[in-house]
């Protein structure tokens, strides 16, 4: 794993006027029930990982698991209740106000789901406005911000003013003031939940690209599990303000750490998330006229490896066979493990 651009350690946040002695008296065990009966509630419980330079990590849980809080602890928009962050090497609770502005500024980039547009500044005003904080000339930030504007769809009401636009058009002005920034690191709270599904698919798509290209270090929030294995290279799950499980997309389906994230999973179309390699037998090379890359998603190559009666061959980058699938398996992950006799 490359550096930790984003470190937690032992993060906790906890809501309540006797919050910070409540969990010195816990000494690191934190019980939801007994924190709620005496006035306090757990929004992040204990929270440790890193997040590595280009990596997209992606938050899930259901409302009121912690996701939102824990990205608000890490951008420091709320202040966590113990643990430490680390952004780049930067202790964050250290900073001063000056130094936390300078990094907000200069480093991160934050769409949440609250859209905090400018309401005396039109669509293109808002989208240019951190641009023209960061010093750059007005001719400039405008030029840029009409570029976010036809990326996200707004063509023609780059001159309208906030409460002039729905509330999935405010979004997408929050979305493209974000990436005309160009960040190092991005924030999204359900960036794309108040759009329509093209849209919405588009500005997945130009994500994965401006990633491709600009390798951003990302922590992004969902609900929408397709929307997560579409876009994660890890996925972390979370329950009552604790992290379940936080893995690949494949190990969290094939894997599930608790009962908790078997059943958040068990929906998961298994063929669109796992690999020929996650599921292929490595003891039994063949060889076959027909061969499939190991890195390839099942659901690409489901059609062509069950045309045939036997084991299909399983090739690396370099075509060297490292192991083979039998249509029987693709079958079985496909529709849930049924028996096959083959």
């Amino acid at each position: 794993m490359s550096e930790a651009v984003i470190k937690c350690e032992n993060v906790y946040k906890i809501f309540g006027s006797n919050a910070q002695k409540m969990l010195q008296d816990a000494n690191g065990n934190v019980d939801a029930k007994t924190f709620q009966e005496n006035g306090c509630i757990v929004g992040v419980n204990d929270a440790s990982f890193e997040v590595s330079k280009g990596e997209m990590l992606v938050v899930m849980g259901l409302s009121g698991s912690g996701k939102s809080t824990l990205l608000r602890c890490i951008s420091r928009l709320t202040e966590a209740t113990g643990g430490k962050i680390f952004i780049e090497g930067q202790d964050l609770l250290k900073l001063n106000n000056k130094e936390l502005i300078n990094l907000r500024r200069n480093k991160m980039g934050m769409v949440f789901q609250s859209f905090a547009l400018l309401p005396h500044k039109t669509v293109v005003e808002n989208i240019a406005f951190p641009l023209q904080i960061k010093g750059i000339k007005t001719e400039d930030s405008i030029s840029k911000a009409m570029d976010m504007v036809k990326l996200v769809g707004l063509d023609g009401r780059e001159n309208y003013f906030p409460r002039e636009l729905s509330g999935g058009q405010q979004q997408r002005v929050g979305i493209a003031r974000s990436l005309a920034v160009e960040p190092d690191i991005w924030f999204l709270d359900e960036p794309f939940s108040a759009l329509d599904p093209l849209i919405r698919k588009e500005m997945q798509d130009e994500f994965l690209r401006l990633q491709e290209k600009l390798q951003k270090t990302i922590m992004f929030i969902t609900h929408d599990f397709d929307e997560a294995l579409k876009l994660a290279d890890r996925i972390a799950i979370m329950k009552d303000g604790i992290i379940e499980q936080l893995d690949t997309p494949a190990n969290i389906v094939l894997n599930p750490a608790t009962e908790y994230v078997k059943k958040f999973t068990e929906e998961v179309p298994r063929e669109k998330v796992l690999t020929i390699e996650d599921v292929m037998d490595r003891s039994d090379s063949v060889s076959s006229d027909l061969k499939v890359l190991k890195d390839e998603i099942i659901e690409n190559v489901a059609e062509k490896i069950l045309t045939q009666e036997k084991s299909v061959s399983v090739i690396d980058q370099n075509n060297k066979v490292v192991g083979s699938i039998n249509p029987s398996k693709i079958i079985q992950t496909v529709f849930g493990g049924r028996k096959s006799n083959n």
